[in-house]
């Protein structure tokens, strides 16, 4: 059974490229513009692996990540990691930092990692 990536991100040519990548190499895909449209999402999908922006218009990311239970996210930024620490972006549940523009390759690794559940 394929895993499950949830894309969100606001901006519709990352959120393509990202999908067409992940759908290329086997992944079911679901994707969000914003963090309020994946918590609305996740009410009715339950992905492996959440890709998640930082940067992005409505509830900020720091306030919607908490309430997001039993899933890992890797963000997929350009913030960089100790600035998101500084901003308080950094939870149980983030497993993993991936800077934008961002390899393929890299980005298949991690996904390939990070999408085996660890929560029960």
């Amino acid at each position: 059974m394929p895993k499950t990536i949830m894309i969100v991100d606001d901006e519709d040519d990352i959120r393509s490229s990202v999908e067409k990548i992940l759908t290329s190499n086997g992944y079911e895909v679901v994707t969000a513009k914003d963090a309020d449209d994946c918590l609305k999402k996740l009410k009715t999908v339950k992905p492996d692996l959440i890709l998640m922006d930082i940067m992005m218009p409505g509830t900020p990311v720091k306030k919607i990540v908490p309430k997001i239970k039993n899933t890992n996210i890797a963000y997929l930024s350009v913030v960089r990691l100790a600035d998101a620490e500084k901003e308080g972006l950094i939870f149980d549940n983030v497993v993993d930092f991936i800077q934008k523009p961002f390899n393929m390759d890299e980005l298949l690794q991690k996904v390939r990692i990070f999408s085996k559940k660890r929560w029960t």
